[in-house]
């Protein structure tokens, strides 16, 4: 049983925390509304392609891909209970907020009444309800916070952080949340891991021989 790197899932955990920052100071200064049109501005064809694809880091069925990335190229079958509990809180926290807490809290197609300021890129269906938090962004950086936890090199971090901020963006681009919703996405997955980290712990204290 290898032990989980705490080193760099503490950097990783500052590093979203430093980002939700970020997004909820822009949110107080600018507003949410002014500061999503200004980070909705069309980039072009390619980006629109790109940001269509990079959405996609955050779908569900990326818990399988990290199922799969976990056993079969990690080998780190120890760690099944830390993704599976913070799969379950990920998905807990963002589907209560979003259907139970504020299920009618209206997506930027629907808050801004003048749709014409908003980029939209074809072929994406735009939601109008249910905008916060973003559950892409708390997969993305429940993704990049697990992997701090399991890789080893400390390349991850700069790396995984990029990755993550792309999938967050993204749905600023594709005009799917507000900037606070990203912002509570990065929360919502720092929470889930930390308390899966507390399951972890639990399953690991089990397995020790008395």
């Amino acid at each position: 049983m290898q032990p989980l790197n705490y080193k760099n899932f503490k950097a990783g955990a500052i590093i979203t925390l430093l980002f939700a920052a970020v997004l909820f100071t822009g949110v107080y200064v600018k507003g949410n509304i002014d500061l999503f049109l200004t980070l909705n501005s069309n980039l072009g064809v390619l980006a629109d392609w790109f940001f269509r694809l990079v959405t996609n880091g955050g779908d569900g069925i990326m818990w399988a891909v990290m199922l799969f990335v976990l056993l079969y190229i990690l080998k780190r079958k120890d760690a099944l209970p830390l993704l599976i509990s913070c799969f379950v809180f990920t998905t807990l926290f963002t589907q209560v907020c979003k259907y139970i807490i504020v299920p009618d809290e209206p997506r930027p197609i629907k808050a801004i009444p003048d749709t014409s300021l908003i980029h939209t890129v074809p072929g994406v269906e735009l939601h109008t309800i249910s905008s916060f938090p973003s559950g892409h962004t708390a997969a993305a950086f429940s993704f990049y916070l697990l992997l701090c936890l399991l890789l080893p090199k400390k390349s991850w971090l700069a790396v995984g952080a990029f990755c993550a901020l792309l999938v967050a963006y993204s749905r600023i681009y594709l005009a799917q949340h507000f900037p606070v919703d990203l912002a509570a996405g990065m929360i919502t997955a720092l929470v889930s891991v930390l308390l899966s980290i507390l399951i972890q712990k639990g399953f690991e204290k089990r397995r020790v021989p008395r």
